[in-house]
């Protein structure tokens, strides 16, 4: 099945490249696009003093293009988004189908003081729950945020749903190139599933700083590989992803076997 990543910074209101790569993405076989971290929105510290109103706006916006072409080139997108319920912000991951959008409500925010996301959204905070998952063309998908990356409990579903391939949207930035790709290596070895990250591109400038999101989108294979990779400009990235090498790679290691017996 062919996949794609597309890495972009934020578009704002514009639809613009959207259609651009929707359109060949469809042309080049792809039933499943996965778009990177506050694309479809600004980044968070700009969303702190943008008023509530135009942040619907631009949502709203966003899904009704988003529906419309996943409804002209019977594809499913995968895109995070800001949802305004009650007038307060909630970070969701919307699963857009040609007849339907569906939300997984991100369980863990990042909440460190220069980058507080969890005081900022109404996201509740919970007992734990399975991330939201989805079969399609003879694949299971599921979705994480990509802080959830770094939390084994959302990682025990992928297990006991026997996730093919996590879908993990990202805005990562601060110089964490290696550290990302090794633990994505790492989580698509231990589980033998595909990862799919998006991560996005672009720069906001803070005072006298400027954070730098670098891109780096990749699709690491069952066998713990990087199986593509792009850099750190605007690109698409169009991957095939095998139900039949998540097999052999669950038969060869054996890890759900040795689980499956002490249970």
């Amino acid at each position: 099945m062919k996949v794609a990543v597309l890495q972009l910074k934020s578009i704002g209101m514009s639809s613009t490249k959207l259609y651009h790569f929707v359109r060949i993405a469809h042309k080049r076989g792809v039933k499943l696009l996965l778009l990177g971290e506050y694309m479809l929105n600004s980044f968070f510290k700009e969303l702190e003093s943008t008023p509530i109103a135009m942040i619907k706006e631009q949502s709203e916006h966003q899904l009704s293009v988003l529906k419309e072409m996943a409804q002209k080139h019977s594809m499913v997108i995968v895109a995070p988004i800001i949802v305004i319920k009650k007038k307060e912000p909630h970070k969701m991951i919307a699963k857009i189908s040609p007849n339907s959008i569906s939300y997984y409500e991100q369980q863990f925010l990042i909440n460190y003081s220069h980058w507080n996301e969890e005081k900022y959204f109404a996201n509740p905070i919970e007992t734990i729950k399975a991330p939201m998952s989805f079969s399609f063309e003879g694949i299971k998908f599921m979705i994480m945020g990509g802080f959830e990356l770094h939390f084994d409990d959302l990682w025990y579903y992928a297990s006991m749903k026997n996730v093919d391939c996590v879908l993990l949207p990202t805005i990562s930035t601060f110089e964490s190139h290696e550290r990302w790709k090794e633990i994505i290596k790492t989580r698509a070895f231990t589980h033998n599933c595909y990862i799919l990250r998006a991560n996005r591109i672009g720069d906001y400038k803070e005072k006298d700083y400027t954070w730098h999101f670098y891109g780096d989108s990749v699709l690491a294979n069952p066998y713990g590989e990087l199986q593509e990779h792009l850099g750190d400009s605007e690109e698409l990235m169009i991957a095939e992803i095998d139900h039949k090498k998540v097999l052999e790679a669950r038969r060869g290691w054996g890890f759900k076997e040795a689980l499956a017996k002490r249970q």
